[in-house]
């Protein structure tokens, strides 16, 4: 977990303008505190000498370049202006940092989701649904504390820790140098309290993702759980879960609260050995009054800074985590699309399929290969095989998700897939059996619901969550008639690839959607079909046995 990651900059350019604008506010801001300090330290002695009397009998240099107290009124009305501006200097930080948190949540989700996009489904990444939604959802929510919190003091540490700590230099080098020595000490305990503060957060992150997948979990499964009567282990189950984020979340505030002690108390001291050595070269007056005033007013503005950034930055740890697999997720994407490759891919006008030394692999391990086969229009080719071989894996290279490591890829403009999941989302039958096209027709609907073997089925019935209310058959037969429906919709050269369509059917089902296939294949059309089942492979012109090293055609 880095306090700041640099990838912040590239995926999310609204931060950009949160860090300069921040930047030269910083500096408003920090030279409106150079003379505060400075009309403040001169407006008090401009008071305090007169009152201490006998002004040529007053020891050293104490009197050094003091004012008068006719200057008095000018030397207020600098105290105030510095004020206001440095009030508004902060206050415009803040404004900006609320405001691009809000604009750097959304292109850092908009930047998420086209990952989503444009990766292949073969890449799951190992995330679950539910924690790709806590990440994206509170998750980013939590850079509001990072940028309203951290960033503004980060900007400072970075602009105005630099200037204060020259000044102090100019104005006293032996308090300079002192400052200079203890200064590091800080930075020292805060890294040593962020290591403390990343495992114990990272423990707090992984329990919420496990408490969202469980309650995600129980409610998917809520019907099977209560006619089982396990819904109480469910529960109890989700209580415990809760119960454990609750006493991570207290370690992660326990840490929190004894980093700021610590942090505090560094620096209380730090501010106390530089004010002990001023305090004493003003008794002895070898000090101008003024002159140690300005330091000791400016000795804390120094260590501001750096102490409020590490108290900011536990308070913000849980946004920092989210957005960090936020930027895996991006990469992986990017990742993905700069893969080392040899094979040539292109588009075939007729609508044909045709691999020719095709090799597919994820990551380093080879996944299926050297594949060569054909689809011609008018064809039904099926591929078989044992899982894990790699059939889907030549669908996703069809359908663009997977790019292939070698050999040539010639596949269709065009293809109506239909994939193991139905894919069915809340909504009517109509709009899932369209989805995806720009307007409805329900009268092609209906054609595609028959032809899929559900006449039966109205075009409005409404699903629920992830296309609840029909059963897994029904389920299947209602994304066939998507891939005819879209098929039809493209023309006579749009390929229809199917990825088991049959294994949730009866006997006489599968024998007419079987039929159905070699009827989609005299019409002229590429039809490529993955399946174990006898009944598929016996309706299909040819079959590919395909292996984890090579694809062998069936002559029928």
């Amino acid at each position: 977990m880095k306090p700041f990651d640099p990838r912040l900059l590239r995926y999310a350019r609204a931060s950009r303008r949160v860090f300069a604008l921040g930047g030269v506010l910083g500096l408003i801001r920090t030279l409106a505190i150079l003379a505060w300090c400075w009309f403040l330290a001169h407006a008090i002695v401009a008071v305090a000498l007169p009152m201490l009397g006998n002004d040529g009998e007053r020891p050293g240099r104490i009197a050094e370049g003091a004012p008068t107290p006719d200057q008095l009124p000018l030397l207020l009305a600098g105290v105030l202006l510095a004020l206001g501006v440095r009030s508004a200097a902060s206050w415009g930080m803040d404004t900006v940092a609320a405001s691009g948190a809000v604009r750097v949540k959304a292109q850092l989700r908009a930047a998420a989701l086209d990952a989503f996009d444009t990766r292949s489904p073969e890449r799951a990444g190992g995330r679950s649904d539910a924690e790709l939604a806590t990440t994206l959802g509170r998750g980013l929510d939590a850079l509001d504390g990072y940028f309203s919190g951290y960033v503004p003091q980060l900007i400072l540490t970075a602009v105005a820790t630099p200037i204060l700590v020259v000044a102090v230099l100019f104005a006293d080098p032996v308090s300079g140098i002192t400052v200079l020595i203890v200064f590091p000490i800080i930075p020292v305990f805060m890294i040593l309290i962020g290591m403390a503060t990343q495992a114990v957060q990272d423990r707090q992150w992984a329990q919420l993702q496990r408490l969202s997948t469980s309650f995600l979990d129980a409610v998917a499964g809520l019907a099977t759980l209560k006619i089982f009567g396990r819904e109480g282990r469910q529960s109890a189950r989700i209580a415990a879960e809760t119960e454990e984020y609750r006493s991570r979340t207290m370690k992660v505030l326990r840490v929190t609260f004894l980093s700021g002690f610590v942090l505090d108390l560094a620096g209380t001291f730090s501010i106390a050995l530089v004010a002990v050595t001023v305090g004493t070269r003003l008794v002895n007056g070898e000090f101008p009054l003024a002159l140690g005033l300005f330091v000791l007013l400016l000795l804390p503005e120094v260590f501001i800074p750096i102490r409020q950034v590490g108290a900011a930055f536990h308070a913000s740890t849980e946004g920092l985590a989210a957005s960090g697999e936020v930027f895996a997720l991006i990469d992986e994407a990017g990742a993905a699309d700069t893969e080392a490759s040899d094979a040539r891919v292109t588009e075939s006008v007729d609508g044909a399929i045709r691999l020719t030394g095709v090799q597919l692999s994820r990551g380093a391990r080879s996944v299926v290969g050297p594949v060569g086969f054909e689809v011609a229009p008018g064809e039904c080719v099926a591929l078989a095989g044992p899982s894990g071989a790699g059939k889907s894996t030549i669908l996703a290279a069809l359908l663009g998700f997977v790019r292939p490591r070698s050999g040539v890829l010639v596949r269709p403009a065009a293809i109506a897939w239909a994939g193991q999941r139905a894919g069915l989302l809340q909504g009517s039958i109509a709009d899932n059996v369209a989805l995806g096209a720009e307007a409805r027709d329900d009268a092609l609907v209906r054609r595609a619901l028959d032809a899929a073997e559900l006449p039966e089925m109205p075009l409005e019935r409404e699903l629920g969550a992830a296309g609840a209310g029909v059963s897994g058959g029904q389920a299947q037969r209602i994304a066939i008639a998507r891939a005819l429906y879209r098929a039809w919709s493209l023309g006579p050269n749009a390929a229809l690839v199917l990825d088991e369509p049959t294994s949730a059917l009866d006997r006489a089902t599968e024998a007419r959607v079987c039929a159905l296939l070699r009827t989609e294949a005299a019409s002229g059309r590429a039809v490529l079909v993955v399946s174990h089942r006898p009944a598929v492979l016996e309706a299909a012109d040819r079959v590919v046995s395909i292996t984890a090293a090579q694809a062998t055609e069936v002559a029928r």
